[in-house]
């Protein structure tokens, strides 16, 4: 469901990425290792389509979201790919089911199915005794998990995590990567996640190493 080739990205004369090429399946759960400096992020952000490669082809779900105009990739980012960074991000002033019901309500849904879609999410996630609490009324882990809620809220195809652990205690860290797994098993997500954590690397299905812009493995 998505595919990279050739794939490379430089910053003025350095080069991050050199040539990458890449074959995620449906419903796999992928992590990408590596040290700092290997390219990771930037690939990350490529294959989001947050950044743009200098050369090379992304396609999701058969879709080069790179050929589309500002609009149409605006509306595809919205509605086809997820999120979750290592800081949630939330809006502070938004409740925790108003900050899950942005992207639908950006996509163009009813406040009511919006926030009725993001009450279901948040049963999932254990977390409906939360919904009117703002960020700083939640704990680490939950806000991480109000953050996943937002990610998931218009169903995409594929959710990019980007050390989203990496914030968390070990309770919390633990607790997030089975979600993970579970929201696999439940909705068939495929989830790309670039880590430090080597205990959540290890129970993906697959650990792409990364060294000096290449997968070496």
């Amino acid at each position: 469901m998505l595919t990279a080739r050739g794939i490379t990205k430089s910053y003025d004369d350095l080069q991050i990425l050199k040539g990458i090429d890449l074959d995620i399946a449906s419903g796999e759960i992928v992590s990408i290792v590596g040290s700092s400096g290997a390219g990771k992020t930037t690939l990350l952000q490529i294959l989001g389509t947050l950044d743009k490669p200098d050369n090379g082809t992304v396609e999701i779900d058969g879709v080069n979201p790179f050929a589309l105009s500002s609009r149409q990739m605006s509306a595809f980012r919205n509605t086809s790919v997820g999120f979750i960074f290592q800081f949630h991000q939330l809006l502070p002033e938004f409740t925790a089911i108003e900050n899950i019901a942005l992207p639908a309500l950006i996509k163009g849904e009813s406040m009511k199915k919006a926030k009725a879609d993001g009450m279901q999410l948040l049963e999932v996630l254990g977390l409906t005794n939360r919904a009117d609490h703002k960020p700083n009324e939640l704990s680490g882990g939950e806000q991480q998990r109000i953050a996943v809620a937002r990610s998931l809220i218009n169903k995409p195809s594929v959710i990019f995590a980007d050390e989203p652990s990496g914030n968390l205690d070990s309770k919390n860290s633990q607790e997030l990567h089975q979600l993970f797994f579970d929201l696999r098993d439940q909705f068939g997500q495929t989830f790309i996640i670039v880590t430090h954590n080597n205990e959540l690397a290890n129970m993906t299905d697959r650990k792409l190493v990364m060294s000096d812009g290449n997968i070496v493995s």
